[in-house]
C-alpha cells in the first residue's frame, strides 16, 4: 500500500532560514507561511498521511544550520528541508541531506555551486542562482546602464559568486570592472565603501548583496549623492519589502533581476492576494519559490506514494512546474529548476497604482537562456 511507503506515518517538512537577520523579510516567517499555503492546498495530507511543518532560525551561520539539519533528520525524522538562504549554510545542509538521503528544496540559497560540482540527487534549487542573476543583469546592463562597473560585495560565498559571475558576463559583453570592495554581512555603515565606489567614477555601482544590506547601501548612496552625480545603482537581488522600506522616491529607476512578478497572470495575482491577506505584504520570489517547490514535492509524493528522497526527486523531474511561481518550469538532473527570469525596474510614484505596485518588467528572459547550461556546471550526475 502507498501509506506503508510514508516514513513514520507522516511527511515532515522543516523550513530552515533567517528569522532574525538581514534576510528575515525576504525569507523568514514569510517562507514558512508560503509553505503552509502549499500544505493547505492539499488539505494538510498527502498519500493518505498528515503533513507536519516545523521551522528554525539558522542565524546565517553554517555550523548552526548543519546542527539543526542533523537534529531534524536524526531525531525529528524530517523528510524535507526547505529554503536555506545564505549560500554557505545551504552548502553545509546539502552535504548532510545528500549523505542522509533527505530532500533539500532550496529557495533562498543562491550559489550556483549547489547545482555544479557540489550537486546532489536529493537537492532542487528552485528560485534563482548567482549565474542567472548575472546573466539577467549583465547581458543587458552594459547596453542599458554603462560600460564601467564597481562592486560592493557582501563578504561570503553568495557575494563572491555573484561578483565573479557578473564580472565574467560584463566582460563578455564589452563592459569592464573598475574595482570592488568587500563588506561584512549586515553592516550598518557603508560610508567608506561608497566613497571608494564614488571615487572610481564607474558608470554603475553594482550591489552584490541582498536584504537589509541592499536597502542600507541604497539609502546611504542617496545621502552621499552617488545617483545625483550620475552613477547608476544596480541591485543584483532586490525584494518587495526592500523597495517598500526605501520608498519609490529613493528606489525609482533602480534596475534588478527577479524570478517572479505578481502580475504575470491570474494565478500569480491570486497567490499574491492570498499571501498579502495572511502576511500583510507582497511575497518575495524566495517565498513564492518555497511555496512552489513544496507544492511540486507534495505532488510527487502523491504520485509515487513514497517520501523517499531520491525517488521523490526523480518524480519531480518528470513533471513540468505550472503554478503561481512558474509556467513550463522543469527540474533538471543537476537539481536546477529552469524557468523564466525577469529584468525589472522600480516604478515612479506616478506609475504606481497601489502600495505593492512597485516594479515593471523591462524584459522576460527564457530559462534556457538565463540558467547555466547543463553541460557547463561540472555536476557529476550529468551523463
Amino acid at each position: 500500500m502507498a501509506q506503508a511507503e510514508i516514513s513514520d506515518g507522516k511527511v515532515k517538512i522543516g523550513v530552515l532560514n533567517d528569522m532574525s537577520g538581514p534576510y528575515a523579510e525576504s525569507t523568514g516567517k514569510g517562507s514558512v507561511e508560503a509553505v503552509r499555503m502549499a500544505i493547505d492546498e492539499v488539505g494538510g495530507r498527502v498519500a493518505g498521511r498528515p503533513i507536519e511543518l516545523i521551522s528554525a532560525d539558522h542565524q546565517n551561520k553554517p555550523d548552526i544550520a548543519a546542527a539543526i539539519a542533523n537534529k531534524w533528520i536524526d531525531v525529528e525524522q524530517v523528510d524535507a528541508i526547505v529554503d536555506v538562504p545564505n549560500s554557505a549554510a545551504a552548502l553545509a545542509v546539502q552535504d548532510i541531506t545528500r549523505r542522509k538521503n533527505r530532500a533539500l528544496l532550496v529557495s533562498g540559497g543562491g550559489t550556483a555551486q549547489l547545482t555544479g560540482t557540489a550537486c546532489s540527487p536529493t537537492t532542487a534549487q528552485w528560485t534563482y542562482d548567482t549565474y542567472a542573476l548575472s546573466q539577467v543583469m549583465g547581458v543587458s546592463g552594459v547596453k542599458r546602464l554603462g560600460t564601467s562597473w564597481y562592486f560592493l560585495t557582501v563578504d561570503y560565498a553568495f557575494g563572491h559568486a555573484l561578483e565573479a559571475d557578473l564580472s565574467a558576463v560584463l566582460k563578455a559583453n564589452g563592459g569592464k570592472v573598475s574595482g570592488a570592495v568587500r563588506h561584512p554581512l549586515n553592516t550598518p555603515d557603508f560610508s567608506s565603501y561608497l566613497l571608494q565606489a564614488q571615487s572610481s567614477r564607474a558608470n554603475v555601482v553594482a550591489l552584490a548583496n541582498a536584504g537589509a544590506d541592499t536597502a542600507t547601501a541604497i539609502k546611504q548612496a542617496q545621502e552621499f549623492g552617488l545617483p545625483q552625480s550620475g552613477q547608476t545603482m544596480a541591485s543584483l537581488l532586490m525584494f518587495p519589502t526592500d523597495i517598500q522600506a526605501l520608498g519609490l522616491g529613493a528606489a525609482h529607476g533602480l534596475v534588478y533581476p527577479d524570478g517572479w512578478f505578481a502580475d504575470r497572470d491570474a494565478e500569480s495575482q491570486a497567490f499574491a492576494k492570498a499571501y498579502i491577506a495572511r502576511m500583510g505584504k507582497m511575497p518575495s520570489m524566495i517565498q513564492v519559490g518555497a511555496y512552489s517547490a513544496v507544492r511540486h514535492y507534495l505532488r510527487a509524493i502523491e504520485a509515487t506514494g513514497s517520501d523517499e528522497a531520491t525517488g521523490t526527486m526523480a518524480a519531480m523531474r518528470k513533471e513540468p512546474v505550472n503554478d503561481a511561481f512558474a509556467k513550463g518550469g522543469r527540474l533538471r538532473v543537476d537539481g536546477r529548476m529552469v524557468h523564466d527570469m525577469y529584468l525589472m525596474q522600480v516604478k515612479s510614484h506616478a506609475e504606481s497604482k497601489g502600495p505593492w505596485d512597485q516594479s515593471k518588467v523591462i524584459a522576460t528572459i527564457p530559462g534556457d537562456e538565463v540558467f547555466r547550461p547543463l553541460s557547463a556546471g561540472g555536476c557529476p550526475l550529468v551523463q
